[in-house]
């Protein structure tokens, strides 16, 4: 990002601003940082890299959590080091600090995915396109630790027993949002009109824009490469937004109504 800020005249927000707090446990000085920040009872979320469906995720809950994950990453390490044959390296994992406080949508938990299109490498072409709302089937609960509870994605919703009754009512289509928006946030919260395709939009496709301008300078310049990402976004109840994460192998399953329209839609404009 630094480099990007050197080189560029727009205006570029700092991490912070965007992204929560996050640290790669296969670092050690951001191993260390961690383990040595994490002794008070907050929330973290432990994700592996590379992965999908909400595989492989956990909570830390607090400092007795934390402490048994050191531990068993320091005996898998220790154990690694000891053998003098060729090892494969433990899976890469980040924890994010956990936003505690998000914005509900009839008591419930909920992210935005939407889409990012590299069309071309050479030269560079971007494409932002609309997603839809994942919500949870149950009401939020922080200290739950039903991890439908927290994960939005349609994989773990379908591990709750209510999803087969739920199912269309866990994706909202982003118009759908912005009216519920309009109708229930906007006086309290002084939000301009349809904020969801005004404020939220442009603020969705600042930080996409920013994190290929970090990214850039790695992808190979070909014609004919292209990726489609799926960014996922978290609005706290303070209507800041937040990137949880972007995904290479963004789910196109069309489980429900909403996304039997629009999934297609998205790969037909992307091919």
């Amino acid at each position: 990002m630094k480099k990007v800020r050197r080189s560029s005249n727009s205006k570029l927000l700092k991490m912070e601003e965007f992204f929560p707090e996050s640290f790669r446990l296969d670092l050690k000085d951001e191993r260390n940082a961690f383990f040595e920040l994490c002794k008070e009872e907050q929330i973290w979320i432990c994700k592996p890299s590379c992965s999908n469906q909400g595989r492989g995720i956990f909570l830390l809950k607090n400092p007795t959590a934390a402490n048994s994950l050191q531990a068993k990453l320091d005996s898998s390490e220790g154990h690694l080091t000891s053998k003098k044959v060729p090892y494969k390296a433990t899976q890469a994992r980040i924890v994010q600090r956990y936003i505690h406080q998000p914005l509900l949508l009839e008591g419930k938990k909920f992210d935005v995915r939407s889409y990012l299109l590299i069309a071309c490498t050479a030269p560079y072409v971007l494409f932002f396109a609309q997603g839809y709302v994942r919500l949870t089937c149950t009401n939020y609960d922080a200290m739950s630790d039903d991890l439908t509870v927290h994960l939005t994605n349609q994989y773990m919703q379908k591990k709750n027993s209510l999803y087969s009754q739920l199912k269309d009512e866990t994706v909202w289509r982003m118009e759908h949002f912005n009216s519920y928006v309009n109708e229930k946030f906007r006086k309290t919260n002084g939000l301009p009109k349809d904020w969801v395709f005004t404020v939220f939009t442009k603020r969705m496709q600042q930080i996409m824009l920013q994190c290929f301008l970090a990214a850039k300078y790695k992808l190979d310049r070909k014609l004919g490469y292209f990726d489609l990402i799926g960014c996922d976004f978290l609005i706290d109840e303070n209507f800041k937004v937040w990137l949880l994460e972007m995904n290479a192998n963004p789910a196109l399953h069309t489980d429900c109504k909403v996304l039997r329209d629009i999934i297609p839609t998205v790969v037909y404009e992307s091919l």
